[in-house]
Formats: C-alpha cells, structure tokens, sequence
C-alpha cells in the first residue's frame, strides 16, 4: 500500500463527534438495570465500534430479545437527549477538516437518521453532506470489511489508495480487512494498544492528522 491517498474515510463517532463518551455512559446505565452490569472497559470492548444490529444481537442473546427491543428503544431516546444537551466535534477536528484538501466521506456503523442528528448538531453534516456511508446499507458491519470497501466504490477510488480514520477496535480491524491504511485515533474512549496493528499509524491529538495525511502523500 505505497500509493499516494486519494481519499479520506471518517468513522463518526469518537471521530468527528465527541459522542462515544456518551454512548458508553448510557449503554452501561442500560445494561445494568436489565440485569447486565458492565465496567466501563467492557461496554467499549463490547459496544463501541459496533452496529446497532450488532449490539442488539448482543444484548438479545444474554438477556433475551425483550430485553434487547427495550435496549433498543432506550438507547435512542436516551443517546438523543445527552446529544443535544451535550455533544460537540471531537477537539481540534474542525481545524483538522479545515486543513485537509482530499476528498473524504463518512463510514459509520450508525443508521443515517443518528448520524443526522449527530453531525447536523454539531454542524458537521453539511461538510460531508452526499459521501455519508452507513452500516445499514451493507450486509455486514465492522469489524467486517463490506462498509468501507461500499465507501470507496462509491466514491470510485481504489481500496489501496484510502486511509480511515477510525477510533475503535472494529473498525481498525475493518480498515486491515479492506486493504486500507488506517489512522487510529486514541484521544477517545479506546486504548492505544487496541488499534495499533499493521498498516495503522495511532494518533491522540486530531491537529496531527493533517501532517499523518500528507505523510501518505509522499
């Protein structure tokens, strides 16, 4: 993977917004009054990097499928709330995208509607409005490949040729499995030694990516 980028793949959560912070808190509230109490360690493991579908499946198979539809329905309306009350870009991301001159897209393992709401609040959405990608229009989701491999065919650009910057375990992996270069970025809720792997440069501080970019560039 020698070849200069032509374009830049964006997980979004813990990668523009500054939303898995949020999402852990609220996972691990749920799944502690359903009768599955998590540390905060374990609903990242578990969770974050994940589809909807994913997680759903996860909960129904501890806790049943019950469980998991009110797992579900709490989830949104709860997640919703803590986004309007709280969410912001992740810091120094909006310097960042400033900075970038490739092409970039979104490819998230949220549903279209979350990624609205979450972007759209924090002013985000119009910058990528057109190259959002999600999990829902693939068969399967991260740590499976199918998601980015749809992103870049999409945006008719080699495989080789793309970088993702991605925030979680999952989606690291998925970037390796697509035959991308992944940028993983550790100032969110993830260890740095979950994303470290082949072909993946670990970051902190988003003001880096920029430089990491043109890197690539030669």
């Amino acid at each position: 993977m020698n070849e200069p980028v032509e374009l830049v793949i964006f997980d979004c959560d813990g990668v523009l917004v500054d939303s898995e912070v949020i999402a852990v808190r609220v996972v691990g509230r749920l799944v502690a009054e359903l009768g599955w109490p998590l540390t905060e360690a374990e609903v990242i493991e578990k969770f974050v990097g994940r589809s909807e579908a994913a997680n759903h499946a996860m909960v129904a198979e501890r806790l049943g499928e019950e469980a998991a539809t009110v797992f579900d329905k709490r989830f949104r309306e709860l997640h919703a709330l803590a986004v309007d009350a709280e969410l912001t870009p992740v810091d120094g991301l909006p310097q960042a995208l400033d900075a970038i001159t490739l092409p970039t897209c979104v490819a998230s393992s949220g549903t279209h509607e979350k990624m609205r709401h979450t972007l759209g609040r924090t002013g985000l959405y119009e910058r990528f409005e057109g190259r959002i990608f999600s999990a829902t229009e693939v068969g399967r989701g991260k740590p499976a490949p199918d998601l980015f491999l749809h992103a870049a065919r999409s945006m008719g650009v080699d495989p080789a040729a793309c970088v993702v910057v991605e925030d979680s375990g999952p989606g690291v992996t998925a970037a390796r499995a697509a035959g991308m270069r992944a940028l993983g970025y550790a100032g969110g809720v993830t260890a740095a030694q979950r994303l470290a792997g082949p072909g993946t440069v670990v970051f902190d501080d988003m003001r880096d990516l920029p430089g990491l970019i043109a890197a690539y560039q030669g």
